[in-house]
């Protein structure tokens, strides 16, 4: 997960909607089932839809108070601190 990536797409939510991310997200699932794709390519969805559903995360804390700058923040350590389990 790339925070910059995750940030932008935190103000892309902020300015349009939830839903269009959403929506993204099913349609990179639902590529990921194409059996021609190499490791590559697989690799590269996956991480769109991980930086995706990191945004929507952050939004919701976004929309429970969190300011956004926290919420990044907190998200990220959530993150780092599963990948060193």
């Amino acid at each position: 997960m790339k925070l910059p990536v995750i940030k932008h797409l935190t103000n892309f939510i902020e300015e349009n909607d939830q839903d269009y991310v959403l929506e993204t997200i099913e349609t990179l699932e639902a590529l990921t089932e194409v059996p021609s794709l190499k490791d590559e390519e697989l690799d590269v969805i996956g991480e769109l839809i991980s930086n995706m559903y990191g945004a929507v995360e952050v939004d919701k804390m976004i929309k429970e108070g969190t300011p956004k700058k926290e919420a990044l923040n907190a998200f990220m350590k959530r993150v780092l601190g599963s990948i060193d389990k």
